[in-house]
C-alpha cells in the first residue's frame, strides 16, 4: 500500500496504492520464491524512490530467507519527475543484484518495453526470459538513436526478444507467448538449488540409470568431418530425452543445456558439429564459460560432450580478444 511522497510536476496530485510495483512472495512446487512485477499502468511502471524501496526490500528478504528471486519487469525506467533520488533506488537494486550473484538464482522475466535502467538490473541476473512482440530490452530507444546517428529502427528490430536471443545474447529464452514463458519460468525453478548451499531438486525418473544407449552408435558418425546433430546424442543420454537448453538460438556451434542424470540436475556443455563444425569462437566461448559459472555457483555438476576442431582462426577472432 505503500505510496510517493514526492511533490512538483503534479506528482502530489496523483498518490496511487503501490507506486507502480507489487512485491511478495509465493511457492513453485513447494518452495518459497519472492518476486517483484511493475505495473506499467501506474507511471509506465517507471521507478521512484518508494517504488525501490520496495524491491530494496523485497531483494533483502530473498538473500536473507536464501530463495530464488523472480522479476516481472515492464517499466519505463526511472521516473524522472523524482530526480536523483529515483537514480539512487537504482543504484540501491544493482547492488543488491551483485550481492545475491551465485548466491540466490536470479530470473528476469521481460513483459514490455524497458529501457535506460530497467534494462540495466536483468542483465546483472542469472536468467533473462523474453516475450516475442512483446518485451524490448534497450539503453536507449528508437528516437534516441535516430537523434543521434540517424539510424532508423523499430523497438522490436533494436531490442526485441528474437535480436536478444540470436544476435547479443542478451536473453537466456525467448517465447511466443506470456503463458509458455510463465511455464519455462516454472520449469526452471524446478532445476536449480534455493540457494549456493544446496543442491538441486531430485525427481526420480522411471528411466533406468543403467540402461545401454546402443543408439549413440548409429548418431555418432565414424567419419570425422562428418556433421550431425548434437541435440540428439544428448535426448538419448538424460532422463527421458528431456532438456532444457539455455541461449539456444544464439552461438549455436556450442550447445549448453540443464538435464536430469538419475533424477539428479546436470549441466551439458556439449560441442554442435552441424553448426560451425562445432568451432570455438567467441560467443560461443563466452556463452559456454557462463554457464559453467552457473552450475559451479549452484552445485550442478557438468557433463561436457567433446567434438571439437578447435578455436576459430582469422583476424575479426583475434581482434575480437579471443585470447581472453
Amino acid at each position: 500500500l505503500r505510496r510517493h511522497r514526492a511533490t512538483g510536476f503534479g506528482l502530489e496530485e496523483k498518490k496511487p496504492y503501490t507506486d507502480g510495483v507489487i512485491t511478495g512472495w509465493g511457492t513453485v512446487e513447494g518452495r518459497t520464491v519472492f518476486v517483484y512485477a511493475h505495473d506499467f499502468r501506474i507511471f509506465g511502471g517507471a521507478l521512484g524512490e518508494a517504488h525501490a524501496t520496495k524491491i530494496h526490500k523485497i531483494m533483502d528478504m530473498a538473500i536473507s530467507a536464501g530463495a530464488p528471486l523472480v522479476s516481472l519487469n515492464d517499466g519505463a525506467g526511472a521516473r524522472i519527475q523524482e530526480g536523483v533520488s529515483a537514480l539512487a533506488g537504482y543504484g540501491g537494486i544493482f547492488q543488491r543484484n551483485t550481492r545475491a550473484s551465485g548466491v540466490i538464482p536470479q530470473i528476469s522475466v521481460m513483459l514490455g518495453p524497458c529501457a535506460g535502467g530497467a534494462a540495466y538490473s536483468p542483465a546483472l541476473t542469472d536468467f533473462v526470459f523474453m516475450v516475442r512482440e512483446t518485451s524490448q530490452m534497450f539503453i536507449t530507444g528508437p528516437d534516441v538513436v535516430k537523434a543521434v546517428t540517424g539510424e532508423e529502427i523499430t523497438q522490436n528490430g533494436l531490442g526485441g526478444a528474437d535480436v536478444h536471443a540470436e544476435t547479443s545474447g542478451v536473453a537466456h529464452f525467448a517465447y511466443d507467448d506470456e503463458e509458455t514463458c510463465i511455464a519455462e519460468v516454472r520449469y526452471l525453478i524446478g532445476m536449480l538449488p534455493s540457494n549456493n548451499r544446496e543442491n538441486p531438486p531430485v525427481v526420480p525418473s522411471g528411466d533406468p540409470a543403467g540402461r545401454r544407449g546402443d543408439v549413440l552408435l548409429d548418431l555418432v558418425p565414424a567419419e570425422g568431418n562428418r556433421p550431425y546433430d548434437m541435440h540428439k546424442v544428448i535426448e538419448e543420454l538424460v532422463d527421458d530425452g528431456d532438456f532444457l537448453e539455455v541461449h539456444e538460438r544464439w552461438a549455436r556451434n556450442i550447445v549448453c543445456a540443464l538435464a536430469r542424470l538419475d533424477g539428479q540436475v546436470v549441466g551439458i556443455v556439449a560441442n554442435q558439429p552441424q553448426a560451425l563444425a562445432g568451432v570455438l569462437d567467441i560467443e560461443a566461448s563466452e556463452k559456454a564459460a557462463r554457464f559453467v559459472q552457473m552450475c559451479d555457483a549452484f552445485n550442478i555438476p557438468i557433463v561436457t560432450l567433446l567434438d571439437v576442431p578447435g578455436f576459430l582462426p582469422g583476424v575479426d577472432q583475434e581482434h575480437g580478444g579471443i585470447i581472453r
